[in-house]
């Protein structure tokens, strides 16, 4: 019998696989960007993401008014879920590489203001990072039903590693307060997010009320 020889690729296959990890991302904008309204902005940056690793689900479209500034357009917002290689902090630093291509200036505007396009990391796998710059879970996670509502949509059994709650726990434990703001999160529909879907299934959208 001949002697097993090791297939050299194995040991470095099985690091790769080891250090995938879903990351779920919330995805925003209220301005036009040079995609278009903030739909197809979405759905533009939504096609990034996926050359950051392999986009493995995608929420519907919400529009959602705004929190904290309410003189401004109503936002579009959607949650996509990643699954990566990268770490943390790299994830990080391409979707602010991506924000910025789409116009969106951090450095400039406001706290809650408009702008063309927001990607926040709401879930890296259990992490729990809290550094400058960068907290995981996010820190305002249980308390944004425009966040809530479409990563429920997608994973409504992940799990909030700081609280061990999962996500439909915490939209359930959310609804009180949203008692009075019935249109606070309306689905939409919106050909070219579907269309741009990149094979990715989209989940059927549905309305949120309180007690839902």
């Amino acid at each position: 019998m001949l002697p097993e020889t090791a297939n050299p690729l194995l040991p470095a296959l099985h690091d790769t696989l080891k250090r995938m990890t879903i990351a779920y991302i919330g995805l925003g904008s209220n301005l036009p960007s040079h995609a278009g309204p903030p739909d197809a902005t979405l759905a533009a940056a939504a096609l990034r993401l996926a050359s950051l690793g392999r986009l493995i689900a995608r929420s519907p479209l919400y529009s959602t008014a705004p929190v904290g500034f309410a003189d401004q357009p109503r936002f579009v917002n959607a949650a996509v879920a990643l699954e990566t290689e990268l770490p943390p902090h790299a994830l990080l630093l391409a979707l602010l590489a991506i924000e910025h291509d789409f116009g969106r200036d951090r450095s400039g505007g406001f706290s809650n203001g408009p702008r063309t396009l927001d990607l926040d990391i709401l879930l890296f796998g259990n992490v729990i990072l809290l550094e400058s710059g960068l907290e995981i879970p996010h820190p305002r996670l249980a308390q944004r039903a425009f966040v809530l509502v479409p990563l429920n949509e997608i994973a409504p059994h992940a799990v909030d590693p700081r609280s061990g709650k999962s996500v439909s726990q915490l939209l359930q434990s959310l609804f009180p307060s949203l008692k009075d703001e019935i249109d606070a999160v309306v689905p939409i529909q919106s050909d070219i997010w579907r269309a741009d879907a990149g094979g990715v299934a989209l989940c059927p959208a549905k309305p949120y009320r309180s007690g839902n």
